[in-house]
């Protein structure tokens, strides 16, 4: 992965780097902090979302963090100051960080998380936000609030998608440390690593592999999971997969990646061999 365009601002808590074949990284990058964030982090991180999903030349994000460690969640100076604030001051932060995680679920280009080291409290959070989600050997995760005598609400719709309520009434409850490969099977990580180096690697074939897909068509596939999870196969949402595949076919995408594969040559949006 080649950086073309590091933000300039490099003391920045969260950075954006535009690397070739429109792929933006968008970067954790406090990590004498273990990559913990706050009130001003967390806003850092709605517009870095924001800018990506409106940016057309944006086709593929990839979130990480600098350092040993993803994330340790919430910064104890920031849950020191909420302690203090009234329950008006705890709502309103609440759901910034509620909007942070509704970004990046929502963001319509696909986002690949690359998880090391620990990935504790809200940072479970982020990761099952995220599309694709590859991590190390050595990862660990934790739903640790409990421990503070707190609960995993704003991140709980995604962790409960993520691993299921079954998994989620044991983690939630007792705060276990969980490792990389019980993430795998739990549904919230999809790759294991052997270490960063590997996990870096891997990242670049799933870039390849993305980068053969139509940019709309993922975001269509995207939005697709969303339509129908969690909805009875019912005659409204056979209609509605019936119109979403009709109306890609005729769309400009459509018509170009079925004339590409009919008359055998590479689609439009496939970058050229170099």
């Amino acid at each position: 992965m080649t950086d073309t365009n590091t933000a300039s601002d490099q003391e920045s808590a969260v950075l954006t780097k535009r690397l070739a074949n429109g792929v933006t990284e968008i970067v954790l990058n406090r990590p004498e902090k273990r990559n913990a964030f706050d009130d001003v982090i967390i806003q850092q991180l709605i517009s870095a979302f924001t800018d990506a999903h409106n940016d057309n030349d944006t086709k593929v994000v990839i979130l990480r963090s600098e350092g040993k460690h993803f994330s340790a969640g919430a910064d104890l100076g920031w849950m020191r100051r909420m302690a203090d604030n009234s329950r008006q001051e705890n709502l309103d932060d609440s759901r910034q960080l509620a909007r942070m995680m509704e970004c990046l679920n929502e963001l319509k280009k696909p986002v690949i998380g690359l998880v090391q080291g620990a990935a504790f409290g809200g940072a479970v959070g982020l990761a099952a936000c995220c599309d694709i989600v590859i991590a190390t050997e050595k990862t660990s995760f934790c739903l640790s609030e409990v421990k503070l005598g707190l609960i995993p609400a704003v991140i709980s719709p995604y962790v409960v998608r993520a691993i299921g309520e079954r998994q989620a009434r044991r983690y939630f409850l007792s705060a276990e440390v969980f490792g990389a490969r019980d993430a795998e099977r739990f549904g919230l990580v999809h790759i294991v690593c052997d270490d960063v180096e590997a996990m870096n690697t891997r990242c670049d074939e799933m870039l390849k592999q993305l980068a053969q897909n139509g940019p709309e068509a993922m975001e269509a596939a995207k939005n697709l999971v969303f339509a129908v999870s969690h909805k009875p196969i019912d005659s409204v949402v056979i209609d509605d997969t019936a119109h979403r595949i009709a109306d890609i076919r005729v769309g400009e995408e459509g018509q170009e990646g079925l004339s590409a594969f009919l008359n055998k040559r590479s689609a439009n949006w496939i970058p050229e061999s170099k």
